[in-house]
């Protein structure tokens, strides 16, 4: 049977129609001539995530992002996926938004609940979340240093305002001032310094004979320091100790009037007949002086001795 030109011409627009059909779906990521499982994902904010965006799973690209739209009035977003993977996706399965870098646009990522058995159908919803990417973590740790450097930069400018409010053309002359005096007594300091040093040197033997000499000096110490050591001052101290231990109790016997010393501080006869002999002795010394005769007789012719006579004091007491 021969096809005629109308056959030909009907089966080339068919033709036509679906490969029209067929690109327009592909351009929009779905393509009908695969075989897809279509699950849906709810999100607060969807920006910087297109349409056919990779959907990977573990790394390896599963599908992609066919289609997003509002999902009511709340402004809610749902987003469309296409899958093509025999890895089973459970229900509970959460859809992360995440920036894989710095350049390109942002995909999904899909982390299982390998603990949930219940398998994810065509136009089942999966929990959305999203992750913060490089750029948006180093915007947020930015902020609070803006605010900081912020701060740093008003305190710079108040600090640079006093100083220049300062800093007038007297306090420019004071500073100027200060620092010629400063070097002046640097100067000063310096010639001082060479001073001393020359007269270190000039003395430099005298010096080593005053090291000398304390070296002797401390050397001494030391001898004596051991001598003392060797010496037992300890048991010195405590003989010493005794010893005037002793001479208080000696001295108290003596005066309560114990012992002959303490008798005799204490008694006031025995002072009285020391005193009256003493005063007695006393005459009796005077006496002889005055008559010497009286006591020593030589005389050849038989000379009477004089009578004593008492002295005109003669009180003892």
């Amino acid at each position: 049977m021969k096809i005629t030109r109308e056959i030909k011409t009907a089966i080339l627009v068919i033709a036509s129609i679906m490969l029209f059909i067929w690109g327009y779906s592909f351009l929009k990521g779905k393509d009908l001539l695969a075989d897809y499982t279509t699950l849906y994902v709810e999100y607060d904010n969807v920006e910087g995530l297109g349409k056919s965006a990779p959907v990977t799973l573990n790394g390896l690209a599963i599908g992609k992002v066919s289609g997003i739209k509002f999902s009511d009035n709340s402004g809610k977003l749902i987003v469309e996926l296409q899958i093509k993977s025999d890895f089973p996706i459970s229900k509970s399965s959460v859809a992360t938004i995440y920036d894989p870098g710095l350049i390109g646009g942002k995909q999904i990522m899909i982390v299982p609940n390998l603990q949930d058995k219940e398998i994810a159908t065509s136009g089942s919803k999966l929990l959305g979340n999203t992750k913060l990417g490089l750029t948006d973590l180093v915007g947020e740790k930015l902020a609070p240093l803006q605010v900081k450097l912020d701060k740093i930069l008003s305190n710079a400018d108040q600090m640079i305002s006093g100083i220049n409010n300062v800093l007038d053309k007297k306090g420019q002359e004071d500073i100027k001032k200060s620092l010629a005096e400063l070097s002046a007594t640097l100067s000063e300091f310096h010639k001082a310094s060479e001073s001393v040093n020359g007269m270190i040197a000039d003395n430099k033997t005298h010096i080593n004979g005053v090291v000398s000499d304390f070296h002797k000096v401390s050397t001494n110490f030391s001898k004596i320091s051991d001598s003392l050591t060797k010496a037992d001052l300890g048991k010195t101290a405590k003989s010493l100790q005794s010893t005037l231990a002793k001479v208080d109790e000696m001295l108290a016997d003596m005066n309560a009037g114990k012992g002959t010393v303490g008798k005799m501080m204490k008694d006031e006869a025995l002072y009285s007949n020391l005193t009256k002999t003493s005063k007695e002795l006393e005459l009796l010394l005077e006496d002889l002086r005055l008559n010497p005769t009286r006591y020593v007789n030589v005389s050849l012719f038989g000379k009477k001795n004089k009578p004593y006579v008492a002295p005109a004091n003669t009180s003892t007491k």
